[in-house]
């Protein structure tokens, strides 16, 4: 039997080489933002199949566009107004010289995404918006530690009864590439069978990463497996990130394979109430040998760590006060 595969080191998308994570959060808010970065631009795409995105910057990103690489990443909570987050990102890397060349300026590119967090039981009454400044405080600290579940951009997150999260995993594959993957989960579907304790994504599992419990032995209607969705308003953002050295329309493959992560760990997915979206990155530090066998092989690994990075999410929020859903840990950990 061949020997089964492992992840990175942290089991974050920061196992990939050169990239950094920062978190910032505000409680009263209920809110947050995560930012991916690192110390020289990277090439992206994206691909997005949610109903109801809500983006920045993101037309750049397609393979017939003139800039190729950019310098951050943004996932932010607060709907329309996290937007502005990538705004403190832009602030900081403007002061550090960083940025497209325009002539004798230097514009930094900071695509983003926003989910919806507004109706979460936050105070949502401020006067300036916040997301400029959670921006600039995730930037700050990016680096290759960070925290998952209750944290950044997860901060404010849920799903159909149980509190959403940040999550992350990666995998190393045989070729030496890694893969990771990083989400903040606030989807209008469930993540767990049921209700739980299983998810899911538990086919996907590595070890114990989100509690070793194997696959589920019972199973809901599969016609219609959701009693908590409702309507309501949701997203689940994502970015899946490689060492492989990809052009831009291969990194909007990538984006597109891996949203299958969603589908295997998210019911339902993609829905007109969601705006699932994930951004793809490649650091370029690695070459394929065999492009056209290696960037199936990495399509294949990014859906199987996105399904991961969101049972992680939800597996590690934790319960506060005034939750309108419990925590996953809260129930079965």
């Amino acid at each position: 039997m061949a020997e089964r595969l492992r992840p990175g080191p942290r089991n974050l998308i920061t196992d990939v080489t050169g990239l950094k994570v920062g978190n910032a959060r505000e409680d009263r808010i209920r809110t947050g933002v995560t930012v991916l970065t690192a110390d020289r631009p990277f090439t992206a795409g994206v691909h997005v199949m949610g109903g109801a995105p809500g983006t920045r910057e993101t037309d750049l990103l397609a393979p017939d566009k003139t800039v190729e690489a950019v310098d951050a990443l943004v996932l932010s909570g607060g709907s329309a107004f996290g937007l502005d987050a990538a705004s403190g990102v832009m602030d900081r890397l403007r002061a550090a010289g960083r940025g497209y060349a325009a002539g004798p300026h230097r514009v930094p590119i900071v695509p983003g995404a926003i989910l919806f967090d507004l109706g979460n039981g936050g105070a949502k009454d401020w006067v300036e918006n916040p997301y400029a400044a959670l921006g600039r405080r995730a930037y700050d600290v990016a680096g290759p530690e960070f925290a998952l579940g209750t944290e950044g951009a997860g901060t404010g997150a849920n799903t159909a009864g149980l509190k959403g999260g940040l999550g992350s995993a990666s995998i190393v594959l045989p070729s030496g590439h890694t893969v990771a993957a990083l989400v903040a989960v606030n989807a209008l579907g469930t993540a767990a069978v049921d209700g739980g304790p299983h998810f899911w994504a538990a086919p996907f599992e590595i070890g114990d990463e989100f509690g070793g419990l194997g696959a589920a032995t019972s199973w809901p209607d599969p016609h219609w497996p959701v009693t908590k969705a409702n309507a309501r308003r949701n997203t689940t953002i994502g970015i899946v990130a490689t060492d492989a050295v990809l052009t831009q329309a291969q990194c909007t493959r990538l984006a597109v394979a891996a949203h299958d992560g969603f589908a295997r760990a998210l019911v339902p997915s993609h829905t007109p109430h969601d705006g699932d979206l994930i951004f793809a990155v490649a650091t370029g530090e690695k070459r394929m040998d065999t492009p056209s066998a290696d960037t199936l092989i990495l399509g294949h690994a990014a859906a199987t760590c996105m399904a991961r990075a969101v049972a992680r999410g939800v597996y590690a929020a934790r319960s506060e006060a005034g939750d309108i859903f419990p925590a996953w840990s809260a129930l079965f950990g």
